[in-house]
């Protein structure tokens, strides 16, 4: 795909960063070849990424961490943090994660909180991923929203910013389900982490989903997908799993999302933050630094820097 004029992005408004999940799974950890922890960071910084998201491979000690990223020249862009608002019995628990992960984060220098709601989730089940995706009850919606605003309310009081991961395989996966979560919460505290990849997996467009809350967003997953392969989960009744191992993702500018329009309504509505490459792939048929660095270029062909 050959982009044309760059996107009017201000460079000192955003950064960009990438997920580990090019050179490793975190939710399937044998997907991986074992690519370690400095070869991973070592290989964002060489494809001229600023930042990166949490592995499970890295280190828990913040000063080792910090350590480490800073070498490189990397910060770090956000976690990954699951909640159970919708599953028994588990608020508080949920709420305890949270503020762990939270002062972690903080301690790396980092702002962003990135959530998504896995009570009852289907994907990291060896199940159908469209079939068995999770529905919510009225009262597990209640839950979930009052619960967001909640930690939405902490992360705020803490100087973070907490945006809202839809997902596959989740009860916050299509347009109409991400309507109503956004409906739902207060959007002064909980902001939306639009991942392309995943609104596109699950048939809806992320332009038209970008346009709908473009001042809401508050983090971006930049994701492409193979239409092909989402044609083949869902005519084979693959898992999520499956999925990624057959190449439904891939980084930005290698699949069928046209990113320009989406990248130029961000920026038309004065975006300001983190734009990260992600793409969920088996590093045994996708050489992850030759996808970082297709990336990359791919964002710099596009952005102009």
């Amino acid at each position: 795909m050959t982009a044309p004029a760059p996107v009017s992005f201000d460079p000192s408004a955003v950064k960009l960063g990438v997920t580990p999940t090019l050179w490793w799974n975190d939710d399937f950890p044998l997907i991986d070849i074992g690519v370690s922890f400095e070869q991973c960071i070592s290989e964002m910084a060489f494809a001229g990424f600023e930042g990166c998201s949490i592995g499970h491979k890295y280190p828990k000690d913040p000063a080792t961490l910090v350590a480490a990223l800073s070498l490189r020249g990397l910060e770090v862009s956000e976690p990954w943090t699951s909640t159970y608002f919708t599953s028994v019995d588990m608020e508080q628990a949920t709420l305890e994660a949270f503020a762990q992960t939270l002062q972690f984060i903080k301690a790396l220098g980092g702002t962003e909180m990135v959530v998504a709601e896995l009570g009852g989730s289907a994907h990291p089940l060896p199940v159908a991923v469209f079939a068995n995706a999770a529905t919510f009850s009225d009262a597990q919606w209640t839950a979930l929203c009052s619960g967001m605003n909640k930690i939405g309310g902490i992360a705020k009081s803490e100087g973070m910013r907490l945006s809202y991961h839809h997902h596959m395989g989740t009860g916050v996966m299509t347009r109409a389900q991400t309507d109503r979560f956004m409906d739902g919460t207060d959007p002064e505290l909980v902001h939306l982490c639009l991942d392309t990849g995943h609104i596109a997996f699950a048939g809806d467009d992320p332009l038209d989903l970008a346009k709908a809350y473009a001042t809401r967003i508050g983090h971006v997953h930049l994701k492409d997908v193979r239409p092909e392969v989402v044609a083949e989960v869902k005519g084979q009744n693959l898992s999520f799993q499956e999925a990624i191992e057959a190449g439904v993702f891939t980084v930005p500018g290698d699949g069928g999302i046209d990113f320009v329009p989406i990248l130029q309504t961000l920026a038309d509505n004065g975006y300001e933050g983190w734009l990260v490459v992600e793409a969920e792939q088996d590093p045994a048929k996708a050489n992850p630094l030759a996808y970082a660095l297709k990336a990359r270029a791919y964002l710099r062909e596009v952005l102009g820097f």
